[in-house]
């Protein structure tokens, strides 16, 4: 037991150099928006929520990655994420979860109306920052995660405050908000769904990461003697809310790498199956809406539609229907999988 003291020590020493060390109350200071000047806090915090939102929802409809980072950069939405972390190691509510909670409702807002000027013909997924947003996987909460522990240590160390507007903008945080908006507003449900799981995740790991890594640094220490009973339903129900995030994403990395799996396979069975046209070549396979599109580039007529089926047939689930469209302009309608 001393051992292990010992080395969690050092370790900590490492980390957070106690030249360096702000103490808990700085750090609260800079968090929490009830505390000190709070007029110019949440002033500041609302200017700025609702400007990053504009440009977060603006990015994403026109599908500009920089424009996007802009957003993630002046976003202030981690700061009372992370007061909820300080509030659960200081054992005490310091007033962030409203702000988080009509912050996001602000967002989401600012992308329900945007999408109401959206051409009735726009594509939701073929445009990649909402697309990418609205399949998380497992990926995005271990990214989560760390991102979560490196802002916790930039803001408990003086020297590596540059650090954050990296941190701001690792973390998704207002751009999944602006999906989850956008794509209510056009009365896409299952990906608007699948957004707020991108962001719920994000907020869950942050806020748990940043509790973890400010208990390690020895902040839980400063409040324990004055408040001995933690309340640990708080930690206990935030590891719960993380558990139960991480399960739809575990389930949607697994279909995500079986989909490749399954693209891969189409793929080879389309490129033997154009063999049979000379000059032919197969273009792209891609899974839209549960259907196998196969796209072809062909001089002449595809060859009968029946043997890529039989070829298919084993090599992915049973049922899943084939469209195979090629450059003459012709679709076919090749039928499912097993099905004939």
């Amino acid at each position: 037991m001393a051992d292990s003291s010992r080395l969690i020590s050092r370790l900590r020493s490492r980390v957070l150099p106690e030249s360096q060390r702000r103490t808990l109350e700085e750090v609260a200071e800079d968090l929490e928006l009830r505390r000190g000047d709070t007029r110019s806090k949440q002033s500041a915090y609302w200017t700025m929520l609702t400007l990053s939102g504009l440009i977060a929802t603006a990015g994403v409809l026109n599908d500009s990655t920089a424009t996007v980072i802009g957003a993630m950069i002046i976003a202030p939405l981690s700061t009372p994420i992370m007061g909820i972390a300080v509030g659960v190691v200081q054992r005490r509510r310091n007033g962030s979860v409203p702000f988080v909670f009509f912050g996001c409702l602000l967002v989401i807002v600012l992308g329900v109306l945007f999408s109401v000027v959206l051409p009735g013909s726009y594509n939701l997924l073929a445009n990649n920052q909402i697309s990418s947003r609205t399949s998380p996987g497992l990926l995005d909460l271990i990214a989560a995660l760390a991102t979560g522990l490196a802002g916790a240590v930039a803001l408990a160390r003086r020297d590596v405050g540059a650090v954050l507007p990296g941190v701001a903008i690792a973390i998704s945080l207002v751009p999944p908000l602006a999906v989850v908006g956008v794509c209510a507003g056009r009365g896409s449900w299952l990906l608007a769904l699948g957004a707020t799981l991108l962001f719920l995740s994000n907020l869950l790991a942050l806020a748990l990461s940043g509790m973890l890594m400010f208990t390690a640094l020895g902040y839980a220490t400063e409040t324990a003697q004055a408040l001995p009973h933690a309340p640990r339903r708080v930690r206990l129900m935030l590891t719960l809310l993380v558990s139960a995030v991480t399960l739809p994403l575990v389930a949607n990395t697994g279909i995500t790498y079986l989909t490749a799996i399954w693209t891969e396979r189409v793929q080879t069975a389309a490129t033997a199956w154009v063999r049979q046209v000379p000059g032919a070549e197969v273009t792209s396979v891609s899974v839209t809406e549960r259907t196998i599109r196969v796209n072809v580039r062909t001089p002449s007529d595809l060859p009968p539609v029946d043997s890529l089926l039989a070829d298919l047939n084993g090599q992915i689930p049973n049922g899943i229907p084939v469209v195979v469209e090629s450059t003459r302009g012709r679709q076919v309608e090749a039928g499912t999988v097993g099905g004939g």
